[in-house]
This record gives C-alpha cells, sequence and structure tokens, in this order.
C-alpha cells in the first residue's frame, strides 16, 4: 500500500473534482429521482471529467445520508472512452487500507488509498464499484448531466461493460483528489443548479464551472482546480434537493483540500420554491434573511483565510411556466432578486464580484434571460448560456497571489 510516509513538502493534495451528496427524496416528492431505489450484487460505473492532474489519485466515496454501513466489494478506476468503457490500458485497482473491500459507516465517506496512476487535466476518469449487498442508494447527486451504468455482478474489470441500467445521477461518488505541487490551489464554487448545470448537454462538460476549468487549463501557470458544490434545487437558508448551503458549507468547502477560494452563488431557490408544491406553507425569505446568510458564510470562509467571491443571482421570469411549478416566479420575487443583486454590487464584504445577471439578462426586458441563452424553461441556461458565463469571469480574480 502506498501511503503519505514520507511528505514531499513540494507536493500535495487538492481535491480536482467533487459533486455534493445529497439525500434521496421520497417518493411523494413532486421530482422523481429515475434511478433503482437499491442495487445488490450490481456494479455501477460512473464518469468524472477533473480539472487539474496530478501524479497520484484518490477516490472519495460518500454514504452521508446511508442509516446503514456501505459495503464496497471492489473498485477499479480508468479512463473512459464512453460511460460504459475503457482506454485499453488504463485500467488500474482502487484500494482501502490495502483491500480491495471496504465498508463505510452510516454518515461517513472513505478516502482510497493514494493510486499511483498518473492522470492528466480534463482527463475523463471511469470509477467502477462493485456493491455486493443490499445498498439503498440514499446518497447521490441528482443532477450529474452524465450517464452512469450498471451491471449485474462483479465486472468492475471489464473494459466494455454491457449495462443493464443507466442513469444521469451519481451514487456514493463525491471526490476525486490528485497529487500535484504543493502550489496548485481550488475554487470551490457554492451554488445550485445554474452551475450544476441544468439545461446543458449530458456528458458533454458544459457546465460553466466545466468551462471555466478549461480556460484555466489553457492559461497555464500553477495549476487551479474548480470544484463545482452546486446542487439542482439547492437553496441557501432552507433545505432543498439536498441541505441547506449554510449546512453543507463545511463539508463542500472547507473540507475539500486545496481550496483557498469560494465563489458564491446561490438563493435563487430560496425566493423561488416558497409559496407552493416545492415548500408548501412557506413564506418567501426576505432580503435581510437572505444577506444575513451570505454574511454567516462569508464570516466562516474569512475564519478559514478563504477569498470570497460573490456572483448575481441570473433572471427568471416566467420560469417553471407549464404545470405545478408555474408559480416560480412573481413581481415580489422579481424585487427581491433585485435587492440581493444591489447589495452584492455594493457590498464591501466580498473580496471581488461576478456579474453573471448582467452577461445573461435580456437587455430588452432584464428580468428574463436572452433569448439565445434560454434552455426553454427560463430559468435554466443552455450551452451558449453557460460558456458566456464562463468566458466573464475575469481570471485575474481568482489569482489570489
Amino acid at each position: 500500500m502506498s501511503i503519505d510516509s514520507a511528505r514531499d513538502p513540494q507536493r500535495a493534495w487538492v481535491a480536482s473534482w467533487t459533486a455534493s451528496p445529497q439525500p434521496v427524496w421520497p417518493a411523494t416528492f413532486p421530482v422523481p429521482v429515475g434511478f433503482p431505489r437499491q442495487l445488490w450484487n450490481q456494479t455501477l460505473r460512473q464518469t468524472a471529467r477533473i480539472s487539474i492532474g496530478g501524479e497520484r489519485m484518490r477516490i472519495v466515496l460518500s454514504n452521508a445520508y446511508g442509516d446503514r454501513p456501505l459495503v464496497i466489494g471492489d473498485a477499479r478506476v480508468a479512463l473512459a472512452r464512453s460511460p460504459a468503457s475503457n482506454v485499453a490500458g488504463s485500467d488500474f485497482a482502487v484500494t482501502f487500507d490495502g483491500l480491495g473491500r471496504t465498508v463505510i459507516p452510516p454518515g461517513a465517506w472513505a478516502l482510497s488509498d493514494p493510486l499511483d496512476w498518473p492522470v492528466a487535466p480534463l482527463a475523463s476518469v471511469l470509477v467502477s464499484v462493485f456493491l455486493p449487498e443490499i445498498t439503498p442508494t440514499a446518497t447521490m447527486h441528482f443532477d450529474a448531466r452524465q450517464t452512469a451504468v450498471i451491471a449485474a455482478g462483479n465486472v468492475v474489470g471489464q473494459a466494455d461493460m454491457a449495462a443493464d441500467i443507466t442513469i444521469t445521477s451519481r451514487l456514493f461518488l463525491s471526490a476525486i483528489w490528485v497529487e500535484t505541487t504543493a502550489a496548485a490551489r481550488a475554487i470551490a464554487v457554492l451554488a445550485d443548479s445554474i452551475a450544476d448545470g441544468d439545461g446543458s448537454t449530458p456528458d458533454a462538460n458544459r457546465r460553466w464551472p466545466d468551462v471555466l476549468a478549461e480556460r484555466l487549463v489553457a492559461a497555464g501557470g500553477v495549476p487551479v482546480a474548480v470544484l463545482n458544490q452546486g446542487i439542482s434545487g439547492g437553496r441557501l437558508i432552507s433545505d432543498g434537493m439536498g441541505v441547506s448551503a449554510l449546512a453543507r458549507f463545511d463539508r463542500d468547502v472547507l473540507a475539500q483540500p486545496g481550496v483557498d477560494t469560494l465563489i458564491l452563488m446561490i438563493g435563487l431557490n430560496d425566493i423561488g420554491w416558497a409559496g407552493g408544491v416545492l415548500a408548501p406553507g412557506e413564506a418567501v425569505p426576505s432580503a435581510r434573511q437572505l444577506i444575513g446568510a451570505y454574511r454567516q458564510l462569508i464570516a466562516r470562509a474569512r475564519a478559514h483565510r478563504l477569498r470570497v467571491i460573490g456572483a448575481t443571482l441570473t433572471p427568471f421570469e416566467g420560469a417553471l411556466p407549464d404545470g405545478p411549478f408555474a408559480y416560480f416566479h412573481d413581481a415580489a420575487k422579481e424585487a427581491l432578486r433585485s435587492e440581493v443583486n444591489a447589495w452584492l454590487r455594493a457590498t464591501v464584504e466580498v473580496d471581488a464580484l461576478i456579474d453573471f445577471d448582467a452577461v445573461v439578462r435580456d437587455p430588452q426586458r432584464r428580468s428574463r434571460l436572452r433569448p439565445e441563452f434560454d434552455s426553454g424553461d427560463h430559468l435554466h441556461l443552455q450551452d451558449s448560456g453557460y460558456a458566456a458565463m464562463a468566458a466573464h469571469v475575469d481570471l485575474a480574480l481568482l489569482d489570489k497571489t
């Protein structure tokens, strides 16, 4: 087993990819999960495109919301040729304390042994795990925008896995770390579906944090990872399709190795969810409540010497017009978004601001998305909109030196 017994001060572990864990919601919730509620004697193969590369790698599996031990019977990594297939010759065994099998207690996560498996920036990594026991799929990342495949038996070592089931959510896989230069750093994006990429092309890595990672790799210099901790349906103050940003901040930001900068862009679902089927009986929060929550996160980030970059909330007039979610936007909610954005633009409490609202709003009607960026639901963007957001980020803002 390869352990960091002789630490090299010139090397460090840095998170290169993340997906914030969420609890699976009950069947009565108005959004179906779209995957089996349990797995048994099956192999799960998932793809993750990392941001920065390294000489060694570790994977993180999460049982954050399980109520029983999560048994991993076997695991392997490889470079992805497709969601089900490896690049020939790239397959490598994953171990935990020297063993291929591990048991993750409820509420805990497991970090693999260091894998002597060099990986390049922006590499697509396949992670295959065998689940030998009845395994409730209690810990997920719902809106992966990535195809995962499930097959019967232990087939982690198969180069081409014949899929019995395909899903578009992540299960249990929550991070990939790389060992790289000690100067490398990471930027955590604490956000909602606008970072999670709802509306972008599946399996294409067109979320705006993905495109930002590509820009940083192309720029060269010290490696800078971009960690997408967006949750579709995630909220700032209250739980939503995942626990609140206030509740998950330590896990999703402070616990990620190498993070020295936070991009904070969350709150739209606190505004939009209230008063309808997603949050029945819940009152819309005030601007003071939302700003107070931002101040809490800023103070907690500063206590750990993180730099904080605010980001304005994007337009959503006419959002989700069909069916039970049509209540998502109204004039009062629009006024609240505008008030929060005005505070973000004026405050000196953040180190910098990225004005995404100014980039994607329709110049003829500023409460709406630009038509060419709109995915069609008037809330989420399509690939061109997310690309415009990433292009708008001044890379100099991300330089902490």
